[in-house]
């Protein structure tokens, strides 16, 4: 079978290099990068080419222009998130808003997680994260309608204490969950909701939490922004 052969656009090739040399830590945070002519020698590409290849990094915070002196490295560092937990709001930084709060036929692979029968409802709670006020997470939360109607899980307002609590209050304390990580181009709603840089794509997290007897309780769809993200995992390795 023939190699695949890269067909993208050559500004998106070069841009791919560059980005690839920044995430290695060959080219560090407050490096200038070499000049536009010397760029132009390195990848054989025309000068308008090696601008929009710029451009892309700059959309993406990688890089960050310098009137007068030139083209840097940003020092940017990556959200580099535990997979195994949410992210805590945090005064100032860190905040949640919340979109709406519906009861909804699941879509299949939600109604699958929570193991809900055909037809049956489920509570969903639809938020964006913003960290310095900039959106950078889309979530939906969903909980069977059994557990969660006339809950606070069913009222449009933030929950004091989160779901966890209520869950737990409800008699459905979270024990484990299992993560399902995936990549893929962002929707029309997920590229403009999280204002992401053309060709940007998205991490999707497929969450299901169990309770006691490993009943599922809660199913989220976590949406974020591949250029923002590096998901991090841990694992205890036990002597034999």
């Amino acid at each position: 079978m023939p190699r695949a052969r890269d067909t993208r656009p050559r500004h998106q090739q070069i841009a791919a290099e560059l980005r690839d040399l920044i995430m290695r830590g060959e080219l560090s945070a407050g490096t200038q990068l070499p000049s536009t002519a010397e760029l132009v020698a390195r990848y054989g590409a025309a000068n308008a080419t090696i601008q929009q290849a710029l451009k892309a990094l700059k959309d993406e915070g990688f890089l960050d222009s310098r009137v007068g002196k030139g083209v840097y490295v940003r020092d940017r560092q990556p959200f580099v998130i535990d997979a195994a937990a949410y992210i805590t709001p945090t005064p100032g930084r860190f905040r949640y808003q919340l979109l709406s709060v519906d009861t909804v036929t699941p879509p299949a692979d939600i109604a699958d997680g929570l193991q809900l029968e055909p037809g049956s409802t489920a509570i969903v709670r639809t938020r964006i994260l913003f960290h310095d006020e900039q959106p950078v997470e889309l979530s939906a939360s969903y909980y069977p309608a059994g557990i969660a109607a006339g809950s606070s899980l069913a009222k449009a307002a933030k929950i004091t204490g989160g779901a966890p609590r209520v869950l737990a209050d409800l008699g459905f304390p979270q024990r484990n969950f299992v993560d399902r990580i995936s990549v893929r181009a962002p929707t029309v709603d997920e590229l403009e909701t999280l204002e992401l840089p053309a060709g940007t794509p998205v991490i999707r997290q497929l969450r299901v939490v169990y309770s006691d007897n490993e009943r599922p309780v809660e199913a989220s769809v976590l949406i974020k922004g591949g250029h923002l993200y590096e998901l991090l995992y841990r694992q205890t390795v036990e002597d034999e």
